[in-house]
């Protein structure tokens, strides 16, 4: 019975500092269970919905492929890889933290002959949409990723500093571009200086030589066509509207003469609108009513009201 005591006694006496601590402070190593944890199978691994585009842009910026520089803000890691992604981390003890996509190189943002930014889309869905990710590339003394930003809801704002920008022409696009299309580009700019071409047309020629460069990426602008397909009188050049106004014009004295040899005077509202478009549009209904022959009690201005369906 003593031994037991003086035991006990002993076992107190270790174990007193412990007892006295009250609870024990668990230390949690970061999560590794999330998505990037590299046991778990490839499908519950980040996945990215396309490849990222080629390297494009100006030749000095070709040495941060391959690289990362990261950021840390609140309780995120935020990782930008040049000409590769941008991904996200939650720096959190959660079993499920989150680990995501913010967007996938796709191309450069081009304004006024300059590079003013890298487009990273194809991000992991957000509701109904891809998140992605501009990047502003700023001048600084190291490469690092200053400053992240989500001005709205999953369009996410990054700001890259790195001397390789810091030259006033290291942004410029013409330098970048081949020879054939820089002589490309100088024969737009005449057309442009000689009025021989609108500046919408201007646009379309600098968008068509980025394409062709791997700069921009050619989209699915399906609406854009539909529009453009209907006449809206917006031409490329001077040359293709005056053109396009004397095919209208003849159509429209071929309609008149028609009418007349059926003995109709077209009367038409033409304070109203006068445009080539609505003229023409409707002369070429009252002529198909016409040679359509229709029965309605409705006629044409001078009509006698006699059909014959042989016209």
């Amino acid at each position: 019975m003593a031994a037991a005591q003086l035991l006990l006694v002993a076992l107190g006496a270790a174990l007193g500092p412990f007892s006295s601590a009250g609870k024990m402070k668990i230390v949690e190593e970061p999560n590794t269970f999330g998505l990037n944890n590299p046991f778990l199978p490839q499908t519950n691994r980040l996945q990215p919905k396309m490849s990222p585009s080629a390297i494009s842009g100006p030749a000095h910026l070709f040495r941060l492929a391959g690289k990362c520089f990261s950021f840390v803000e609140s309780t995120y890691k935020y990782e930008f890889c040049p000409f590769h992604n941008v991904t996200q981390h939650e720096q959190t003890f959660r079993w499920n933290a989150y680990s995501g996509i913010l967007g996938i190189w796709h191309e450069w943002e081009i304004d006024n002959n300059t590079f003013i930014g890298m487009w990273m889309r194809e991000g992991d869905s957000c509701e109904t949409k891809s998140r992605q990710t501009k990047v502003h590339l700023v001048c600084g003394r190291s490469n690092k990723l200053a400053y992240v930003s989500e001005p709205s809801t999953c369009v996410y704002s990054l700001t890259f500093e790195t001397p390789l920008v810091c030259h006033p022409h290291s942004l410029l696009v013409y330098p970048t571009l081949t020879e054939a299309l820089q002589k490309k580009w100088d024969e737009a700019e005449e057309l442009l200086y000689d009025e021989l071409i609108t500046d919408q047309g201007y646009k379309k020629i600098l968008k068509e030589i980025f394409e062709e460069a791997g700069l921009l990426k050619a989209t699915e602008e399906k609406e854009v066509e539909k529009q453009n397909k209907k006449i809206n009188f917006e031409f490329e050049t001077v040359e293709k509207c005056s053109k396009e106004y004397k095919q209208l014009s003849k159509e429209i004295k071929t309609l008149k003469d028609l009418l007349s040899q059926h003995g109709i005077a077209y009367k038409g509202n033409f304070a109203a609108n006068t445009s080539v478009e609505h003229v023409s549009h409707k002369l070429a209904t009252a002529v198909t009513t016409l040679l359509n022959g229709s029965k309605d009690d409705e006629h044409l201005h001078g009509d006698t009201g006699v059909w014959n369906d042989t016209v």
